[in-house]
């Protein structure tokens, strides 16, 4: 397929073996960098650690703003075990992010203005060579807000009410189907209804009934669409 020069693709609300695991298997059959905002945090916060930024639960901010130039990180595909890896500065640190110390201290980091900032430029400084694959519209549209092509995919908000509402059962709560439905086309309804702001609506989205899809299905049937989409 044919590199759009600034494409994103915002993977939303998809399959219950984790939306981010289709993103990242999309965007390496695209050809395309995958950001994990997440993943991002998490190395941003590694490096604090590792500098002595963070003690206890307070972050000597000014001494991170002064070292932020000297962080990049980048995500690399990794097609033997057929996934994308974080790499700070060159190393790569997929395991280290993953540590509770690192989860636990991260919450920290995401709060502070500055880092969100600084972490939106390197996205935008990725998405100049190509494609994006997000995981979340909010992000993507907010970071990309003038994409050549910009859409996301979804269930329909019964199939995503259904998930959501066996996800809160599972988690022992007390809740109706109605309501978790009415929840999830209110927020349909505020999305479509936006008078302004970048987020992709509900509108717009591509819908794919997945709930009886495998991975490997699901990716098939969005990379069709995708052509179907730029195609016109």
């Amino acid at each position: 397929m044919e590199k759009c020069k600034t494409l994103i693709i915002a993977v939303d609300g998809h399959s219950s073996t984790g939306k981010s695991t289709v993103a990242k298997l999309l965007a390496s059959r695209l050809g395309y960098t995958y950001i994990d905002t997440g993943a991002m945090y998490r190395a941003v916060t590694l490096e604090a650690l590792r500098k002595g930024f963070i003690v206890g639960e307070k972050v000597e901010e000014e001494k991170l703003k002064n070292c932020l130039s000297e962080i990049h990180i980048d995500f690399r595909y990794n097609p033997a075990d057929r996934r994308y890896e974080t790499y700070l500065n060159g190393e790569y640190i997929e395991e280290q992010i993953r540590t509770m110390e690192v989860s636990g201290k991260v919450s920290l980091i995401a709060r502070i203005g500055f880092v969100r900032k600084f972490l939106v430029e390197q996205q935008r400084e990725m998405g100049r060579a190509g494609g994006i694959v997000m995981d979340g519209r909010d992000i993507g549209s907010v970071v990309f807000p003038h994409a050549d092509v910009k859409f996301f995919m979804t269930a329909s908000p019964e199939v995503r009410a259904m998930r959501r509402y066996k996800e809160l059962l599972e988690k022992g709560e007390k809740v109706e189907y109605a309501e978790v439905e009415e929840n999830v086309k209110k927020r349909d309804y505020l999305d479509e209804h936006r008078a302004e702001g970048p987020l992709v609506k509900t509108a717009d989205a591509l819908l794919i009934d997945n709930s009886e899809m495998t991975i490997e299905e699901e990716v098939q049937v969005m990379l069709e669409k995708i052509e179907e989409k730029r195609r016109g």
